[in-house]
């Protein structure tokens, strides 16, 4: 398998920096069902190409796995597995390619956020369902898309020989991007996806399809290719993408991308014009759960309280980082509870890991010496479900009894809703919300509470900021005074 990536930009070189990979050398990757090698063809200020060629090893597919889905002995051994991009290709584009897919680069990180002219092949793409398929998946993201027969086709003078195309990509992107698409993409035109498909899939379809996927024509068609035709798994992706998460029941909100800032702290985004494709808006969930998590990472806690974990998003993003020790979820819903556990049972995380995550079932309006203890706790989308008696109690007993020394709370923005065009004016987002605060609401509620438990309170901004309106979701960081 071969994947090349091309760049125009002067200098061109830095496409090392943003691959991590030196141009200069040749560097070689395990990976379980092969090794992936990293090359530059060409690396001049002027053009620069990378290369990720990917050897599969079609007797390691085989060696001390159960093999699904039959085709016999020799089907086993004999086959176009090895030889024609599928997902195995997006497997190595995530672990050889990372940061680069997560949009970072330590020494051009102003670069990973512009847009730059880049051309991607990809040799032997599977084409069973015919080329028009993979110009409805790639031309409405913006790209220039080409298709020809590989050379040993063309050789034969029959073009109708092979389902299997040279792929060529070319269009103006920041290079995360591009690696995104790809890393979905690949796997949709794949007719058999080399690993087991559960539901953690739907998460990371939706955390890779953020900010393009929901606005896509065929997402429909992604959903269901993706999750292997798991009808179950693709109508809880599809009404995601369009209803929301059922964790806090918003919509989505305008992204307009760009990288955290320089600190590590979530950057605040611009709004989008109205007239910006499709593929600039975000998921809002996802950014909050980005944007807690990072404080909760700042604050050096160790022991970390989810209040109203719900389906456990906020404990799976927290179990990727190793500085926290204990991760305790605590939910009113047995059933969110219960799909928490199922989740954190799915992950590919070592047992080590998911031995730090603890799930209580608990009402947050009720002392409980079980959170007593902890260093920080997150209050993601809550404190709105709560009436004026549930709320003050509330405060009570997270501010007063439990007091971690960090607490961070998010809460919508009412003066956002008009940018939601679905929602009728003077609607709340969800029919739950007992109330959504102003701007000036909110940060009289955090300033008072603050005041009268001994924190001190600052408020930022989550999701797209309008220049009027303000962002989507408001977050209050509380910290305990010495």
């Amino acid at each position: 398998m071969l994947l090349t990536i091309t760049t125009t930009h002067r200098p061109a070189t830095d496409l090392g920096y943003l691959l991590h990979k030196h141009p200069a050398r040749v560097q070689t990757f395990e990976l379980t069902f092969g090794a992936a090698h990293v090359c530059y063809p060409e690396a001049t200020a002027e053009r620069c190409t990378a290369a990720l060629l990917l050897d599969v090893d079609p007797v390691a597919l085989v060696r001390g796995r159960q093999r699904r889905g039959g085709g016999g002995l020799l089907g086993q051994y004999v086959n176009d597995r090895p030889y024609v991009a599928s997902s195995f290709l997006s497997v190595a584009i995530a672990q050889v390619f990372g940061s680069a897919l997560g949009g970072r680069s330590a020494q051009r990180p102003e670069l990973a956020g512009r847009e730059l002219p880049l051309t991607a092949t990809v040799a032997a793409l599977p084409c069973r369902r015919g080329e028009e398929m993979v110009h409805r998946l790639f031309e409405p993201l913006g790209y220039q898309v080409a298709l020809e027969h590989p050379e040993a086709e063309r050789a034969e003078g029959d073009p109708e020989r092979g389902p299997y195309r040279n792929l060529r990509l070319a269009g103006a992107k920041r290079l995360a991007e591009l690696l995104t698409h790809l890393y979905v993409l690949i796997p949709v035109l794949d007719e058999g996806k080399h690993y087991w498909v559960g539901s953690d899939e739907v998460d990371k379809l939706l955390r890779r399809g953020a900010g393009w996927l929901a606005g896509h024509p065929q997402r429909e068609l992604i959903a269901q290719r993706y999750l292997r035709r798991q009808r179950t798994l693709a109508h809880e992706a599809l009404q995601r993408l369009s209803e929301g998460d059922e964790e806090g029941g918003e919509m989505d909100a305008p992204e307009a991308g760009g990288a955290p800032g320089a600190d590590g702290a979530p950057a605040t985004r611009r709004a989008p014009a109205r007239d910006e494709p499709p593929e600039r808006f975000g998921r809002l969930h996802e950014l909050r759960i980005e944007a807690v998590a990072q404080i909760l990472e700042r604050s050096g806690a160790v022991r970390v309280l989810d209040l109203g974990c719900g389906e456990g998003r906020l404990l799976l993003r927290l179990l990727r980082n190793s500085r926290f020790r204990v991760i305790t979820g605590v939910d009113v819903s047995v059933r969110a509870l219960e799909i928490a556990a199922q989740r954190l049972e799915r992950t590919s995380l070592p047992e080590a890991a998911r031995q730090c995550v603890t799930l209580l079932h608990g009402a947050l309006t009720y002392r409980d010496k079980r959170l007593a203890g902890y260093d920080a706790a997150a209050v993601v989308e809550v404190i709105e479900h709560l009436d004026a008696a549930r709320l003050a109690t509330f405060e009570r007993v997270l501010f007063g009894a439990a007091r971690p020394a960090t607490v961070v709370i998010t809460t919508p923005n009412r003066e956002y809703n008009a940018n939601f065009p679905n929602l009728a004016a003077g609607t709340l987002r969800h029919p739950d919300h007992c109330f959504e605060w102003t701007r000036a609401e909110f940060a009289h509620w955090a300033e008072h509470v603050a005041a009268a438990h001994g924190y001190r309170v600052a408020i930022e901004s989550v999701g797209a900021v309008d220049p009027e309106r303000g962002a989507p979701t408001q977050m209050g960081i509380f910290t305990a005074a010495a």
